[in-house]
């Protein structure tokens, strides 16, 4: 498979007819492509490096999947190694970094990774072997080009045998990795909690840890936070709740006892509030919850049941068809129990103690204009049964919120 990136004009065509060639020879299947490396790094804000590479992994993984392919076989060597190892040091990592390339990730495989260059070289000169070699590959302007080309001669006067210290260095913290990663999954155990697709962290329990910064990386890296990220966070554990922070995947709202860690959903700050209607016919509501719905005609012969996802309203004040919605600023209902006291949603939810994403979460059930049940928690005094209550309507959460 081979891509032609279009970067160097008639020597990356020269490249493409020169692999094409060897593989008619052989008889050996062969796939290129072109890419407009230049106009997609443009696009995204990449590197042409990072913009090649990302283009080549994808269409690799594309041709997997067209030709059932079991791996991608790539031809990094030691050398590559070790050029990882200190690019990853220069961008600042973590011990992930360190390990530099692995022998295989899911179905990519390296199976030339036990050789130095050197070794190849040696190789192909024995057994006369053309092949062609990227000139840019001697260009200082590429971070891994100035590495080998002026950073490696430098180690090299200070040990001429620096590649394979640095090789047994990979394997040591590959090791060390290992041990790291079971220490940090025992933590994490301890102070994570999955409630559906929300996670909880223990603030508390947190607070219990040192290093602080290193642990809480650790657990956020999963989830594209990267340092500065969780150096913000810590600097907010002191603060009121609500603060939030933001990955490219994931939302972290810092809560009273909790850092609750979130996918993030597109924006919807310009689409209209959704809307969900129960009709006066209906029985059954599959949206936006599960609900079953009965009108019970001789309230005399029924008892109340006290359930918290079980309301029950005079169908006689009801105004249909009553509507599922979330919460909106100035929202205010008259909570049962407290007679004529008039509370605002956005007070009720701080007594509950709800935090920013449970109020997201929340839906409300109206009739008309009135709130008349914050679902699961409270219906509204208004619309509560009395003496001269003809008929009952009861609504049930078949899944209890």
């Amino acid at each position: 498979a081979h891509c032609n990136f279009q970067l160097r004009d008639s020597e990356s065509d020269g490249d493409e007819a020169f692999v094409r060639s060897w593989a008619e020879e052989r008889h050996i299947t062969f796939h290129c492509k072109k890419f407009d490396t230049m106009q997609f790094a443009s696009s995204q804000n990449l590197s042409t490096q990072m913009a090649a590479r990302e283009l080549r992994y994808q269409w690799f993984a594309e041709l997997m999947e067209q030709y059932g392919y079991s791996y991608t076989a790539t031809a990094h060597h030691l050398d590559d190694q070790i050029e990882t190892f200190f690019l990853n040091i220069i961008r600042g990592t973590g011990i992930a970094g360190l390990h530099g390339i692995a022998p295989k990730k899911g179905k990519i495989i390296r199976p030339l990774l036990f050789l130095y260059k050197v070794d190849i070289l040696k190789f192909v000169k024995e057994n006369s072997i053309t092949f062609r070699e990227d000139s840019s590959n001697k260009l200082t302007k590429y971070k891994r080009n100035k590495i080998r080309l002026k950073f490696f001669p430098l180690l090299q006067e200070l040990n001429p045998s620096f590649e394979k210290s640095i090789i047994r260095s990979i394997d040591q913290f590959k090791e060390a990795e290992i041990i790291f990663d079971q220490a940090i999954e025992n933590v994490r155990k301890n102070i994570f909690q999955f409630k559906e697709d929300l996670i909880y962290i223990s603030i508390d329990k947190l607070l219990e840890l040192n290093p602080l910064k290193t642990y809480l990386y650790e657990f956020l890296q999963p989830y594209n936070f990267n340092i500065s990220h969780v150096e913000d966070i810590i600097g907010s554990l002191d603060d009121i709740s609500g603060k939030q922070f933001f990955s490219q995947t994931h939302r972290l709202v810092k809560d009273r006892t909790d850092l609750i860690i979130a996918p993030r959903r597109e924006e919807t700050h310009m689409q209209p509030i959704l809307e969900f209607k129960i009709n006066k016919d209906d029985l059954k509501i599959d949206n936006p919850l599960e609900m079953q719905i009965e009108k019970i005609e001789n309230p005399l012969l029924f008892r109340i049941i006290k359930d918290s996802s079980i309301a029950f309203f005079d169908f006689d004040k009801l105004h249909f068809p009553l509507v599922f919605r979330k919460w909106k600023d100035g929202d205010c209902f008259y909570p049962f129990g407290m007679g004529k006291s008039k509370k605002k949603i956005s007070d009720f939810y701080k007594d509950m103690k709800f935090s920013v994403i449970d109020k997201e979460n929340q839906w409300l059930l109206c009739s008309g204009n009135d709130i008349i049940w914050v679902i699961g928690y409270r219906t509204d005094e208004r619309y509560k049964l009395t003496e001269k209550t003809k008929t009952i309507f009861k609504i049930s959460l078949i899944n209890n919120i």
